[in-house]
């Protein structure tokens, strides 16, 4: 049985994919302009929304659609905690909290997970795939903007249970289209993936009000070095 569900996914959600990397934040991160503690807080976040998708799948793992995509070696939960003693210490788990969006993230996993369990579909694809599909370009730019060493802070970008990225996306889809899903499910499937990116946007806007103060404060302290290395120099001048 081919649902086609790949394609509808892709075609259906390309304006959500499109206005979530329009944001600000996300803008700011593709350019190189990566604020560390904004960045930990966001990081915070993921470890909070995939234990739940994947605390939520494992529930499931007999479930005749969601156990057909649920793949072990894509689970982040484990490689996120070592980005977060990384970024907060080895007491990280008393630092972390959910953002407000964040939270409605992880509320909408648990509720889907207990009343349509087949929408978590729409989950695992948003989150997944686009993690194979731009990992290891983020990885590059969150290690030159931040001044990381090579695996420091970033093993969530790193799939090492999967050593052909490229072959594994192709088996993914399949495995979405070979899903028992009628049209009504797939659009509904569909729906929720567009949702999903709508809640990944509110959690980059909440982040943009860290990221922008934090630029200001560069900035600032930047130009008051420049005024100060200059009244210095007039001073030794005079």
């Amino acid at each position: 049985m081919s649902s086609n569900l790949a394609t509808k996914l892709r075609v259906g959600t390309k304006k959500a994919h499109t206005m979530a990397e329009n944001v600000g934040f996300v803008k700011c991160f593709l350019k190189g302009v990566v604020e560390k503690n904004s960045y930990r807080k966001l990081v915070a976040n993921f470890y909070f929304i995939y234990s739940a998708m994947e605390e939520e799948m494992e529930k499931l793992r007999q479930h005749p659609i969601v156990s057909r995509i649920n793949f072990p070696q894509l689970n982040r939960k484990h490689t996120l905690e070592q980005d977060l003693v990384y970024y907060y210490g080895g007491n990280w788990r008393e630092q972390i909290k959910l953002s407000p969006a964040g939270e409605a993230y992880v509320q909408r996993i648990r509720e889907i997970s207990q009343k349509e369990p087949e929408l978590l579909v729409a989950h695992s694809y948003t989150r997944y795939l686009g993690d194979l599909s731009g990992g290891q370009i983020l990885k590059n730019i969150a290690q030159t903007a931040m001044n990381l060493s090579d695996g420091q802070g970033t093993a969530f970008y790193e799939f090492d249970e999967i050593p052909d990225e490229k072959a594994f996306k192709v088996k993914y889809r399949q495995a979405l289209d070979e899903l028992p899903v009628d049209d009504t499910t797939g659009d509904r499937i569909v729906d929720e993936a567009n949702a999903a990116f709508g809640m990944n946007m509110k959690m980059f806007q909440e982040l943009e009000g860290n990221l922008i103060k934090a630029i200001g404060v560069m900035l600032y302290n930047s130009l008051t070095r420049r005024r100060t290395r200059g009244s210095t120099e007039l001073a030794t001048a005079e």
